[in-house]
């Protein structure tokens, strides 16, 4: 792949995920460098994130009257950390709820329909779907410029993002734009042409699509905080810091001070 400016002027390339960062710890955080199967496991794990939360907010409703906000444990104690649990979960509740929803919901499209009602899935499938022309392999002389004029014409206040060769021979090449008022940080805005001759097979205007799709297409930004600016990229950093916290916390209160109760006596 490689990196290119607004002018078309090479920043930088690569031949593995593994020349940039960016692009290996996200295949982790999405597949677990283990492709399709990884991705239903994070999905799957997105779920039980909604299981726990949800749960977890009808345990707290209980104890509400004893609520105390606090980041550490009194005590290292399993009571004092079960206590800690409960009151800082509450709090970070909302966030983690959206987070693992909107996660689960990237990898498992049926369940946006919670949300975004039951016709969302057929109709997010079928924004997604590239226009079915006949397959033909890139000409050797093609007109690139004649592309990006053709695009910049069409949606002139939008920003190229990422543009892809024909796939197996699909016929197309395509490219997709981000208009200003898009969440979505490589934008929606798609542009269809035929991988021999360069023409125009099909526009796609983000803004334009169904409101179950544009509501799908927000997912993303709100589970990478790619909107909202510092302070919600700051908030979302320390919902991830307290998931930590209290991962770690459980874990440790679970495995590791179980058994320090002294025997009964009958």
């Amino acid at each position: 792949g490689a990196y290119v400016d607004q002018a078309g002027n090479l920043v930088t390339r690569w031949s593995s995920q593994w020349e940039r960062p960016e692009l290996w710890l996200f295949d982790f955080h999405h597949h677990l460098f283990a492709g399709d199967t990884g991705e239903i496991v994070v999905g799957l794990a997105g779920l039980a994130g909604v299981f726990f939360a949800v749960s977890g907010v009808f345990l707290w409703w209980r104890t509400r009257k004893t609520f105390e906000f606090r980041l550490w444990p009194r005590r290292i104690s399993r009571p004092a950390i079960v206590r800690q649990h409960r009151d800082l979960g509450i709090v970070v509740a909302p966030l983690v709820l959206l987070v693992t929803f909107t996660g689960a919901a990237m990898v498992f499209r049926p369940v946006s329909a919670l949300v975004l009602g039951p016709s969302a899935p057929a109709a997010i499938a079928k924004a997604g779907k590239a226009p079915k022309v006949a397959k033909t392999e890139l000409a050797e002389r093609y007109d690139w410029q004649a592309v990006i004029a053709t695009a910049h014409a069409r949606f002139p206040d939008a920003q190229l993002r990422t543009l892809s060769l024909p796939r197996q021979n699909n016929g197309l090449v395509t490219l997709r734009m981000k208009q200003p008022s898009e969440w979505l940080p490589n934008g929606r805005t798609m542009l269809y042409f035929a991988a021999d001759s360069g023409r125009l097979v099909e526009a796609r205007d983000a803004l334009a699509l169904p409101a179950p799709v544009r509501g799908y297409y927000t997912f993303y930004p709100l589970h990478a905080a790619k909107v909202g600016g510092l302070v919600y990229r700051l908030v979302m950093t320390a919902v991830g810091l307290a998931l930590v916290l209290l991962g770690s916390l459980a874990v440790w209160s679970f495995w590791f001070r179980r058994g320090t109760v002294g025997p009964r006596i009958s």
